[in-house]
């Protein structure tokens, strides 16, 4: 009999957008005890969802589940690179960039139900001056709109609209140097993205080619645009088209320096940070270890799931069908074959 996997499910009560109680009660009905042994903690202040994980990791537990926010994700994975702890994920927060990248479902069933599965995989990481980041990192309009964000207290997709569209208006593009394999090359810039990930969250995909396990980072460096040409950004921003934009370029790479003439803020998965004008971003393949997706009737909603699984139950027994039958006509052609040869006159 297979060892049981110890699982943590590390709960951040406050964070997010929902309670986690009715989590809580679903755990039981996916974490079968002949499978699983599991463990639930809450989290009662800033950076204790890390010491947890600390503590989960030298007790050999084989999945952390972050249940929160996308900081209570943050802070987990970056508390289990390069362990042999992986990441497990229910996404509660508003952006759940890291999980949808996962193809995560974003409801609590479907989340419970992937770490059921418990399809573990090894995936890239980055950094930006040595500090940690899963999906996206950067310098520029994306990294200004984050401090905003953190300052203004309220979370959630509106408020992070309003904050774009107010100060979108007042931002000053930068001019960067940008430093690959000694190679140096001047960019007026809107904005710099490093993806390992797709997507920043909500659905906003800045880099719709990034893998996390090609061991690289999608580079897209946003030209300086006009109010006209702002809507279709946003449109392609959503559609995953923001790389066919000519205001657009992007690169793949392992390492780059960036330089900037002053001291300012950037972001690593939407948090913000000030930094001097030199910035280092690397990319460290399969780094840290991720509860992944690979069933796709996950993805939909549960009411289309089960319609869902009702066709291809009615699907399948219609295959049955078709093959019993052509069973059946080999078996009768086989027969007159026969008929036919014993019935033909002989010579």
């Amino acid at each position: 009999m297979a060892e049981k996997k110890k699982v943590w499910f590390i709960i951040n009560p406050i964070s997010g957008t929902a309670g986690k109680e009715h989590i809580v009660q679903l755990i039981p009905d996916y974490m079968n005890p002949k499978r699983f042994d599991y463990s639930i903690k809450y989290t009662k202040r800033k950076g204790h969802a890390a010491e947890y994980t600390r503590r989960a990791i030298k007790q050999g537990v084989d999945v952390v589940v972050a249940v929160g926010g996308d900081g209570t994700v943050n802070e987990v994975a970056r508390s289990l690179v390069h362990t042999e702890t992986a990441l497990g994920i229910i996404p509660c927060g508003s952006g759940n960039g890291l999980a949808r990248h996962l193809f995560i479902p974003m409801n609590p069933e479907g989340a419970l139900q992937v770490l059921a599965d418990c399809n573990v995989k090894s995936l890239d990481y980055g950094t930006i001056n040595d500090t940690p980041f899963f999906c996206t990192c950067g310098v520029g309009f994306d990294a200004f709109v984050s401090s905003k964000f953190a300052e203004s207290g309220r979370r959630g997709l509106l408020s992070y609209i309003e904050n774009t569209l107010k100060e979108g208006l007042k931002y000053k593009p930068d001019t960067y140097e940008i430093e690959i394999d000694g190679e140096t090359q001047t960019y007026k810039a809107f904005l710099i993205a490093c993806a390992n990930a797709s997507q920043y969250g909500n659905n906003v995909f800045i880099a719709p080619a990034a893998s996390m396990s090609d061991g690289l980072m999608d580079v897209t460096i946003m030209e300086p645009f006009n109010v006209l040409e702002a809507p279709a950004i946003a449109i392609q921003l959503f559609n995953k088209t923001i790389n066919q934009n000519s205001r657009i370029k992007t690169f793949k790479c392992s390492h780059l320096k960036i330089h900037r003439s002053e001291p300012g803020v950037i972001h690593y998965d939407g948090d913000p940070k000030h930094e001097g004008t030199d910035i280092e971003v690397s990319l460290i393949p399969h780094g840290v270890k991720m509860v992944v997706n690979d069933n796709e009737q996950l993805l939909l909603p549960p009411l289309l799931r089960a319609f869902s699984d009702l066709y291809n139950g009615w699907n399948d027994e219609l295959n049955n069908i078709r093959q019993d039958l052509q069973d059946r006509q080999r078996k009768i052609s086989i027969i007159n074959k026969e008929l036919l040869r014993k019935l033909r006159p002989r010579k």
